[in-house]
Order: structure tokens, then C-alpha cells, then sequence
């Protein structure tokens, strides 16, 4: 359990990556822990676009607006994951959504983004979310189909610069027992 622990605390938002391609049995790593991230009644809403062509990767880049820190990021890193969603799949029962937050299409791919970072983190790579993007113009650019959303992108790399943990809030002052 320590491990995992560690795993959880060392991981950063990575930015900036060095030039070195990912190899196939590493990415195949990361891409098993999305296969085994759980999901709303076993849905597996996502589904994930795996860019390394340098033009595709620019054309995206096209996609941030001037201020995201990640500009930098998603054309320097060998691997930029585009992970997507099903729509009215997740929290879904007979074609209506279930529960008063409707769609599940966000909280089971933020599960599988997890799952990415912390594999990424535990074999040496770095990444980093990014959600600031015409998720449009990226959806266009990467043929994903309709029905489907393109929720985040996630460069990914050996990390060039490392980073010091951001401060964090204390258990106590987030944690309510009984009531609120």
C-alpha cells in the first residue's frame, strides 16, 4: 500500500518532456489500466485516440487558447492521449439517465484519466489534463464520431522538468463526519 501511496504523491502535471518515443509495451501498460478503470454498471464509456504524428499533434495545439500552459506541452510530448466518451451510456438505464446528475460520461472518464496519470507516473513517465480546448475543432481534427465527446487531452512523456508538490489542504478541512 505504501507504494501505491507514493505512486499518488509523486505524480505532477508534467509539461515539459524530453525527446525520447514512448515504446509500444509501455503505452500498452498505460492503456491496460483504462481497460481495468471501473465504470458505471461495467459501461467502459471511454474510448482513447493515441496521437504521436507531429501534424496531427500541431493541429491540436491549434485547439488551446494562447494563455493554457500546456501549449508547450501537447506538441513537445511523444504521446498525446485524446480520451473520449460515450454519450447517454454511463448513468444510463433503457436509453434514460438514472440519477439527478444525468450522464456519467465525465465522473468514469475522470476515473480513466486517473488511471493513466498513475500508470504513466509508475513507469517513469509524465503527463499532465488538459481541458481547455475547443473540444469541437479537436473532434473535427481526430474523426471522432458523433455520439461520442472528446473530454480531455493528455500529453505524455519522460519528464524534462520536474516539479515540487503543490500545497495541499488537510484532512480535517475537507473531512465531515455524520453530517456536512
Amino acid at each position: 500500500m505504501n507504494d501505491f501511496m507514493e505512486i499518488i504523491k509523486g505524480r505532477r502535471s508534467i509539461r515539459r518532456y524530453l525527446e525520447k518515443d514512448i515504446p509500444d509495451q509501455i503505452l500498452h501498460q498505460v492503456l491496460e489500466s483504462v481497460k481495468w478503470s471501473p465504470s458505471w454498471a461495467n459501461t467502459q464509456c471511454w474510448e482513447v485516440v493515441v496521437v504521436k504524428d507531429q501534424a496531427r499533434k500541431e493541429g491540436l495545439l491549434e485547439t488551446l487558447g494562447d494563455t493554457n500552459p500546456s501549449k508547450k506541452a501537447i506538441v513537445q510530448a511523444p504521446v498525446v492521449m485524446a480520451l473520449c466518451g460515450k454519450k447517454e451510456s454511463a448513468g444510463y438505464y433503457k436509453g434514460q439517465a438514472v440519477t439527478k446528475l444525468g450522464d456519467w460520461l465525465m465522473f468514469d472518464l475522470g476515473i480513466a484519466a486517473q488511471s493513466i496519470c498513475l500508470a504513466a507516473h509508475s513507469l517513469g513517465l509524465g503527463t499532465v489534463i488538459v481541458g481547455l480546448f475547443d473540444h469541437d475543432k479537436a473532434k473535427e481534427l481526430l474523426k471522432v464520431k458523433d455520439g461520442y465527446e472528446i473530454v480531455v487531452l493528455i500529453p505524455m512523456g519522460y519528464i524534462s522538468k520536474d516539479s515540487s508538490a503543490p500545497k495541499r489542504r488537510e484532512i480535517n478541512e475537507f473531512t465531515h463526519y455524520e453530517f456536512f
